[in-house]
């Protein structure tokens, strides 16, 4: 009995969970301080921040190469300010285990016929070390309480990121360093569970990957024309800064190449933090950013500039001194 609602979900790396409702973060304009959105510990920052529906499954990837599962409204609904609860309340993770990566996962839709309908078959990850592996979806059903192994980590190597894929679509990585690639999905052979996966994207020396996310082929609602709808890679960069730069500013490459630019980073800017795939629909989108010290801002997409890959991008956030932008979340009204 629990109201289908689109709700925010907060973790932080001293492992405090909750979830709030997306209406308490009301719209501002860009370039603002935004407002408090958690009250952290000392040494407690806020880690990850995504959006998703109370009847997902919310799925949690770890440093020990594991998953974990539950679902979204067992998360209890906390203030804008509280910190939440312990995630050992609900996952028998062990005191070292540190989550990695979360992801929710929405129930199979179904057509009016009743039929299943068909969209994503695969999860694919990517670490921080430019390691990608696709595994069919079924494997993941039944996700025990006390977890299952989703991935072989090589020692010093970190989950970064989980999407959804329907096995026809492109990849688009993003490093700390504003470096881009993007290939075709199907570079990359299904795996099972245990294994390590192959190399997504060659690093220059102190890089790493910090985000992933899926260019899917679409078309306008349009019948007569059919024309492809127009995306963007939105960039966050951690002192606040941020652009929108459209998707065909990123060739097609092979698997395993060094990328392209993304964005200039600089002193100013600060390294990349969170990288997106928005559509250029009708729909207003919003962008949520929430700093590492717990303040937030929402502010429309639509606001943030379209650039050119090799720029630094507009103020999105103004920050405190000794704070950095977290991360981020887009928001469909």
């Amino acid at each position: 009995m629990v109201p289908l609602e689109e709700t925010i979900v907060t973790l932080t790396t001293g492992g405090y969970i909750k979830r709030i409702n997306p209406a308490t973060y009301k719209i501002q304009k860009r370039g603002g301080k935004g407002l408090m959105g958690m009250k952290t510990m000392q040494d407690d920052i806020v880690e990850h921040f995504l959006c998703a529906s109370t009847h997902d499954n919310l799925m949690f990837f770890t440093d020990s190469g594991k998953v974990f599962q539950t679902q979204v409204y067992e998360i209890p609904e906390g203030t804008r300010v509280a910190r939440g609860r312990g995630i050992l309340n609900f996952l028998e993770l062990s005191n070292e285990e540190k989550v990695l990566s979360l992801v929710p996962m929405p129930a199979p839709t179904k057509t009016t016929a009743g039929e299943e309908k068909i969209g994503d078959k695969y999860l694919v990850m990517v670490t921080k070390n430019g390691r990608i592996k696709k595994t069919a979806l079924e494997e993941f059903e039944n996700v025990r309480k006390s977890g299952i192994i989703a991935i072989k980590l090589e020692k010093g190597d970190l989950l970064k990121k989980v999407v959804k894929t329907t096995g026809e679509d492109d990849i688009i990585l993003t490093t700390r360093n504003g470096i881009a690639i993007r290939f075709k999905e199907k570079d990359i052979r299904p795996m099972g569970r245990a294994a390590a996966g192959v190399k997504g994207i060659k690093l220059k020396k102190g890089d790493e990957v910090i985000s992933m996310d899926v260019i899917e082929k679409k078309c306008a609602d349009d019948e007569k024309t059919k024309k492809p709808v127009k995306q963007y890679l939105l960039v966050v960069m951690e002192h606040g800064y941020g652009k929108r730069t459209e998707i065909s500013q990123y060739k097609v490459q092979g698997r395993g190449g060094s990328g392209v630019k993304a964005a200039q980073i600089t002193t100013k800017t600060g390294p990349m933090v969170m990288a997106s795939v928005l559509e250029d629909v009708a729909d207003e989108e919003d962008l949520i950013v929430i700093s590492q010290h717990g303040q937030v801002i929402r502010t429309s997409v639509k606001s943030i500039s379209q650039l050119g890959r090799a720029t630094q991008g507009v103020r999105i956030m103004r920050l405190e001194d000794g704070d950095k932008v977290a991360s981020g979340a887009c928001l469909k009204d």
